[in-house]
């Protein structure tokens, strides 16, 4: 780790991107520096067709449309919520895979949505305007009555979604316009034993051997929505050295936060997360020696839990490095002595901003255990206390206007919110009482026996008991008792006051809300207010020459298939292939291959690249972003990155960052001769003159 962060710290000195470095939106995308770099510009009628060809799934991952009969690719694990729920105890489709063979056999996943970028706008000025002269509550306050009219003008119907997005730490803002689909229906999975090859031992490490993948389609009006934009396949796939883009919708990073900031994350907020996050892998490797169906239906906790502490630990192992930290306080004190000399008026006002987001800090570390365990309900935890605290809140939130409402349940959100409200995924009862017991008693552990709100919440009662009753109570589970309380507003939630669920969730509320006013009002619009102080500054100092950290919204990364060269010295291919995963093969978990891989061997080309690796810029949410070749083609699917992108929350190294993806090559392999998928691999290679969907090549 030592190289990798001493070249990080050196990267950091600077504020312009280098190399491959850079999660760029499409409106800002550095086409002179991809000219430079690899003799190609993409044009702009080409980059359209990309970010119309990309998608995001609303949930958290990326995908991509490839078909014009809205064939959506993505990963396993971002369709793994959708294939558990749609699975049984006798059709376990985790397990043992997916395949519709025809249309009338793509099944509708209960909580999924698809989202097209159409449009991007530039509302800084309106935003700025709203905003000008204030601080504190009164900042946060004018900016979400600002953004909320913004999104509420633009979302003229439930088949648009649009977000106001701060970009460069509220420097600027853009208003987003996708066009939504929530009628998304599964197509296609492979086993887990194969998505999944390796399991947690080979999660974020590379050589890596899996097929990631999931075929989904979107539908309209009861039919495939039909597509002007989608991405036509390589039968070529990628080759070493070739320029690569990577079209998705990275999470977020920390790059331009503070230094008062990350020493927070570092800290306090990863060292808790992480504790919380390895009970919470212990409590459900537990659970999962219940039983089969109990290792079934919580699979996609597990793999969500195992992800979130690997990806968690390798951010933690950056941010205690003296090196890498050292090279971001360096950074940071380059910039403020340059402003200084260049223009100390400015500087006495960005002096000031770096003072207020300590001060935040501050808060911060005394409000984060009620934050964290009552308002992000980690203490009362479970699907059904969270369908709970939606009709509970959102009744009262309902009252108001759009423009004062909390941001989740503005108007422009509700579809997405009582789309997961109404989901009619299965609610497994031993699995809440788990999750709420747990909850419960960390609660009691965190804020202590005497605290007011665990006394009234608990009483004379066991965390177990009071956890059991209210879920065994509930009538919660019910679609049709959630759409009433949620249709009834609150009569109806007052009514219903006899649900032992309901009550707690009215019992912990005045608490939440609380706490929740505190972080708004003292932490979040302190952090952005001196944010867009400190951005507007950068912008004078050194111009728009670098990218907006990442926002879960689509991002179009540059890079090449490389690999990279170890500490030890020792050289890493950049692909792998069909033969190395059956000599990693060990019958057992997590390297057991399924049966259909063992049948298939001797009609299968165990030459054909499998995985492979980029330089490509990506981070968390990446996963299920399309990888395209200069001429739009899908070349790969990524699924991962290697263990040194676990630092690329806070900076990037195009020495060592790499970006781990399927090869196209081996998804038409794997669809052809072991799964008979042939009516999908007719859809992924129509006639050549079959509709547009193409944009041609980058220019030379």
């Amino acid at each position: 780790m030592t190289k990798l962060t001493a070249l990080l710290a050196l990267a950091l000195a600077v504020p312009a991107a280098r190399a491959d470095e850079g999660m760029w939106t499409f409106d800002g995308f550095p086409k002179e520096r991809v000219a430079k770099a690899y003799g190609l510009t993409p044009s702009d009628a080409w980059l359209d067709h990309v970010r119309l060809s990309s998608a995001r799934l609303a949930q958290g991952c990326s995908a991509s449309f490839v078909s014009p009969d809205g064939l959506v690719m993505t990963n396993h694990h971002c369709a793994h919520s959708c294939i558990e729920q749609l699975s049984t105890t006798k059709k376990d489709f985790v397990k043992n895979g997916f395949l519709a063979r025809t249309l009338a056999d793509e099944v509708k996943c209960p909580a999924l949505e698809v989202n097209q970028l159409v449009g991007i706008t530039d509302v800084t000025a309106k935003v700025n305007e709203a905003t000008k002269g204030l601080d504190g509550k009164a900042f946060h306050e004018a900016k979400r009555a600002a953004t909320a009219r913004l999104e509420a003008e633009c979302q003229t119907s439930d088949a648009l979604r649009c977000e106001v997005v701060p970009l460069f730490g509220g420097g600027r803002y853009d208003l987003y316009r996708y066009r939504r689909m929530q009628d998304v229906r599964l197509v296609f999975a492979p086993e887990l034993a194969i998505a999944d090859f390796g399991g947690d031992p080979d999660n974020f490490m590379f050589p890596r051997f899996d097929l990631d993948l999931a075929f989904l389609r979107v539908y309209e009006g009861g039919r495939p929505a039909r597509l002007d934009h989608w991405l036509r396949w390589s039968p070529a796939g990628a080759k070493e050295g070739e320029l690569t883009f990577v079209s998705g919708n990275p999470g977020s990073t920390a790059r331009q936060l503070t230094v008062a900031q990350l020493e927070y994350e570092r800290d306090f907020a990863l060292p808790e997360r992480l504790i919380e996050l390895a009970e919470y892998r212990g409590l459900l490797t537990e659970y999962r020696r219940r039983g089969a169906e109990e290792a079934r239906h919580s699979s996609d906790q597990l793999l969500y839990t195992e992800n979130s502490f690997k990806a968690r630990n390798g951010r933690f192992d950056a941010l205690r490095d003296l090196v890498f930290f050292g090279g971001k306080a360096d950074a940071e004190r380059d910039f403020r002595a340059r402003l200084l000399a260049k223009d100390p008026a400015r500087s006495k006002e960005v002096e000031a901003a770096y003072t207020a987001i300590a001060g935040a800090q501050d808060v911060m570390r005394t409000l984060r255990v009620p934050y964290r365990w009552i308002e992000q309900r980690k203490g009362f935890d479970g699907k059904l206390f969270g369908y709970a605290r939606e009709v509970v809140r959102g009744a009262e939130e309902r009252t108001k206007p759009s423009e004062a409402r909390l941001e989740e349940f503005r108007d422009s959100a509700v579809p997405q919110l009582t789309q997961q409200l109404f989901s009619t995924a299965p609610v497994h009862r031993e699995l809440e009482i788990l999750r709420l017991t747990h909850g419960l008693t960390k609660l009691r552990e965190k804020l202590g026996a005497d605290h007011p709100l665990v006394r009234r919440v608990l009483g004379k009662r066991s965390p177990e008991e009071v956890a059991t009753a209210a879920v065994k109570g509930t009538k919660l589970a019910d679609v049709a008792f959630r759409k009433q309380l949620w249709q009834g507003g609150k009569p109806a939630v007052a009514a219903a006051m006899k649900d032992p669920m309901v009550a707690l969730a009215a019992l912990v509320e005045p608490d939440a809300r609380a706490v929740r006013t505190r972080h708004d009002d003292e932490v979040e619009a302190v952090e952005r207010k001196g944010g867009e102080v400190i951005a507007r500054a950068r912008f004078d100092l050194d111009g728009a020459s670098t990218y907006p950290d990442a926002t879960f919204t689509p991002r179009l990364s540059y890079g090449q298939v490389k690999g990279w060269v170890e500490d030890d010295g020792r050289r890493v291919a950049p692909f792998t292939t069909f033969a190395g995963a059956f000599e990693r093969n060990t019958g057992k978990d997590p390297f057991a291959l399924p049966a259909s891989w063992l049948a298939s061997r001797p009609r299968l080309d165990l030459e054909t690249p499998l995985n492979f690796v980029t330089t490509n810029d990506i981070i968390g949410g990446n996963s299920g972003s399309p990888v395209v070749n200069a001429r739009a083609e899908v070349v790969g699917l990524i699924f991962d990155g290697n263990l040194q992108s676990l630092a690329g929350d806070y900076g990037f190294d195009e020495r060592v960052n790499r970006a781990v993806a399927v090869d196209s090559r081996a998804i038409m392999e794997a669809l052809s001769r072991i799964y008979g998928a042939d009516r999908i691999v007719r859809e992924l290679r129509p006639p050549a003159h079959a509709g547009a969907g193409r944009p041609g090549a980058a220019a030379r």
